[in-house]
């Protein structure tokens, strides 16, 4: 090979070496790329040509031409890579083993947590006298979820409801533990019956049910502590979930104490046809308070029925739910067993809007005085992210009159975690 070649083939791998950093620089310099992409494919025939013209080289036997082109072409190379800035004398080729990638970026997105935010205002009417809050911001929420390392993860969520700010959630699960269970450690929305664990801008009506908020408190049952869950089969799916804790909800529910609570949930699942499928649960919840001989149980019995068509899922869907509380407080030997339950229902009408029914009866912890309410609601599923509720609410306890009360609603969220369940 002449010098004039070895010039040629020089330049060639100067240019494929700097070609991609000019092109990222200079993008507005197009008509020189063109140029230099022309002399490019020129100067790859030419090396073409001129490595046919080696093999056809008489007189030098097939293992010796092969040494001195991968020699020439090494040496080419390396020049290339010098005149790149390239320090190729502390690297060496090495093509003996499998290619290894090594990422050194500056950043880690994969480190962040996924971050969620959840907006809850909802406008009210009272049709009869005057009502104290006509436009509510009731809730907004910011949520945190992140795998911690292969084996664990976390979810935080902080809430800013009517001017304070708390942590709603915040715990951290392992997986894949002996026994195939689930270990919980944190602050985290307990698991009585069903609607209880969802968070507020998840329901299918704007609040949680009467029962519900009469017996475990405003927000419902939420608590710090240790959670413990396992799955098996065996004529269905069944859950299985045992948590002690100290429930935020011990001022009324088990008289301040401070003293560890005790929850035991049950849930059994079954797939009734291709179509349908029902669940059936059971929950314990007991806690005492010594210094006022104070003993409580609260027991709940929850049943959902559900029909999904697997071919029109995002159109048609029937739901019909129902959850029964009994709850008994002792002091000192002595107490009344008082009741509450709720039915509601949801319907699918097409994609988009889902019709609601709900009805409520509880008996009041210390009067055993009975407050029933009637809801209906419509609901538009703009998207995943975007939701508006109409509703109206009936309702009437022993003794006094009857209210009645439109509510809209409107919760949108940005983020991963959308106004899920929880």
């Amino acid at each position: 090979m002449t010098r004039h070649h070895q010039a040629a083939l020089a330049a060639l791998v100067v240019m494929l070496a700097l070609a991609p950093g000019a092109v990222a620089q200079q993008p507005v310099e197009q008509r020189r790329l063109d140029s230099l992409a022309t002399e490019v494919r020129a100067l790859r025939t030419r090396v073409d040509s001129l490595r046919a013209q080696i093999g056809r080289t008489p007189g030098v036997a097939p293992a010796r031409r092969d040494t001195a082109a991968t020699d020439e072409l090494a040496a080419l190379r390396a020049a290339a890579a010098a005149a790149a800035g390239t320090d190729t004398g502390k690297m060496k080729a090495d093509t003996t083993g499998p290619t290894r990638f090594v990422g050194r970026e500056r950043s880690q997105p994969q480190l962040n947590p996924e971050i969620s935010a959840t907006g809850d205002v909802r406008a009210g009417a009272r049709l009869q006298g005057v009502a104290s809050e006509n436009f509510d911001a009731r809730e907004f929420e910011v949520g945190f979820q992140s795998p911690l390392d292969p084996y664990s993860s976390t979810k935080i969520f902080v809430s800013f409801e009517n001017g304070n700010v708390s942590i709603e959630e915040g715990y951290a699960y392992w997986t894949g533990l002996p026994g195939h269970i689930r270990f919980d450690i944190g602050k985290f929305r307990q698991q009585f019956g069903e609607l209880n664990r969802w968070h507020l801008h998840a329901l299918p009506e704007t609040e949680y049910p009467l029962a519900l908020r009469t017996f475990l408190g405003e927000d419902g049952l939420a608590g710090t502590g240790i959670s413990l869950y396992r799955a098996f089969g065996g004529l269905g799916t069944h859950e299985l979930t045992a948590q002690v804790t100290r429930s935020e909800s011990d001022a009324e529910l088990f008289g301040g104490s401070g003293r560890p609570t005790y929850l035991v949930h049950l849930l059994n699942f079954w797939q009734l046809t291709r179509s349908a499928y029902m669940q059936v649960g059971g929950t314990a919840l007991y806690g005492t308070d010594p210094g006022a001989s104070l003993r409580t149980k609260v027991g709940g019995v929850d049943v959902r029925l559900t029909w999904r068509p697997p071919a029109q899922a995002l159109y048609r869907e029937w739901t019909l739910r129902g959850e029964l509380y009994a709850l008994r407080k002792d002091l000192g030997g002595a107490g009344t067993t008082r009741l509450g339950f709720y039915v509601g229902s949801t319907y699918k009408l097409n994609q988009r809007w889902i019709a609601g029914a709900r009805y409520d009866y509880v008996e009041d912890p210390l009067s055993g005085g009975i407050t029933r309410q009637v809801i209906p609601s419509l609901t538009l599923w703009e998207s995943e992210w975007v939701e508006l509720r109409g509703q109206y609410t009936w309702a009437r306890t022993a003794g006094f009159d009857a209210i009645n009360q439109l509510a809209l609603q409107a919760v949108w969220a940005i983020g991963p975690h959308k106004h899920e369940t929880y």
